[in-house]
C-alpha cells in the first residue's frame, strides 16, 4: 500500500545545527493498517508524517503509494489521496469560511477544475448525513463561520473533512494533545469510528502510550529518527504500558528520565 525505504532527511546540513531527522528508515503500511506511533521528542514522528505527506521531500531514500513512486511529489499532489488532521485545531479548516463551504473545498479536493455551482443541495444532503455522526449538532449550522467553534468542534471537523473523499491514508499528528482530555476522549472514539467504518489505512502518532496501545493493529516506536519497535497485532495486544517504558529506559538510559512528556497517561 504505502512503502518508505531507506528515507533519510537531515537539517541544517553541514552546520552546526545539523540534525539528522529521518535516519535510513524503512516502513511499509498495509492496506487496512492503524499504525500509532510512539516516541520521545525529537524522535522523528512528526518528520515521518511530513515526507509522507511531502511537506519535506527526503534527501534519500524512496516513497511508493499503491505501486506509484511521489517521493518527489509536492504536497498539494499528494493531498489528493492522503488526509491528514494537525496538532492545531486551528490548522486544516478554515476560519472565516462557513462549514458547508469548507466541506464544500475537501469534497472537490483532487477533482478536474471546472465551472460549476459552488455548492449544490445534493453537497449539502451529503453534508448533513456525514456532519450527524459528530453528534454535535453541526449538521443544522451549515452557514456558521466555522471559527464560532469550539477547539473540539473545529478538530472533529478538521478530521470529517480529511476523510470527506475516502484517503489512500490518513495521517494523525497528535490531532488530540491540544485538547481537554473530555474533548480529546471524545475526538479519540470518533476518530475510531471513521477509520473502522470507512475502512481507512491510518498512521496516528501519539505521546500517550494507554492511546497507542488501545487504538489500531500496529504499534511502531522511533527513536533518533529509526524505528526501534514494530509491533504487530498479535504482539501488540500483550503490550503493557510498563513493556513500553522499559522499552524507552534501555534505548534512551539516563535521557529518558528527563522526557517527562513519554510519562503521560
Amino acid at each position: 500500500m504505502l512503502s518508505a525505504v531507506e528515507i533519510t532527511k537531515v537539517f541544517n546540513k553541514g552546520t552546526i545545527n545539523e540534525v539528522v531527522a529521518i535516519d535510513s528508515l524503512t516502513l511499509h503500511v498495509n492496506d487496512g493498517d492503524f499504525i500509532t506511533v510512539i516516541g520521545s521528542n525529537g524522535a522523528g514522528k512528526s518528520s515521518l508524517l511530513n515526507l509522507l505527506a511531502g511537506t519535506y521531500i527526503p534527501d534519500s531514500g524512496t516513497i511508493t503509494l499503491a505501486g506509484e513512486d511521489i517521493t518527489t511529489w509536492p504536497e498539494y499532489r499528494r493531498a489528493t489521496f492522503i488526509g491528514r488532521v494537525f496538532q492545531n485545531p486551528f490548522i486544516g479548516t478554515c476560519g472565516s469560511m462557513t462549514i458547508e463551504e469548507n466541506l464544500a473545498l475537501a469534497y472537490r479536493r483532487g477533482l478536474p477544475r471546472r465551472i460549476r455551482k459552488g455548492i449544490t443541495e445534493k453537497d449539502r444532503t451529503l453534508f448533513r448525513d456525514r456532519l450527524s455522526i459528530l453528534g454535535l449538532g453541526l449538521e443544522h449550522r451549515l452557514k456558521d463561520k466555522v471559527d464560532v467553534l469550539s477547539g473540539g468542534q473545529r478538530q472533529c471537523l478538521t478530521l470529517l473533512m480529511a476523510t470527506l473523499r475516502h484517503p489512500k491514508i490518513l495521517l494523525l499528528d497528535e490531532h488530540t494533545a491540544a485538547l481537554d482530555p473530555k474533548t480529546a476522549e471524545q475526538v479519540l472514539k470518533l476518530t475510531d469510528q471513521i477509520i473502522s467504518e470507512l475502512k481507512l489505512t491510518a498512521i496516528m502518532v501519539t505521546h500517550n502510550m494507554r492511546q497507542a496501545l488501545s487504538m489500531g493493529n500496529r504499534l511502531i516506536m522511533m527513536n533518533r529518527g529509526k524505528i526501534i519497535m514494530d509491533a504487530q497485532e498479535k504482539e501488540k495486544v500483550k503490550l503493557t504500558v510498563q513493556d513500553l517504558l522499559e522499552q524507552f529506559s534501555r534505548v534512551r538510559g539516563k535521557e529518558f528520565s528527563e522526557d517527562r512528556i513519554l510519562l503521560t497517561d
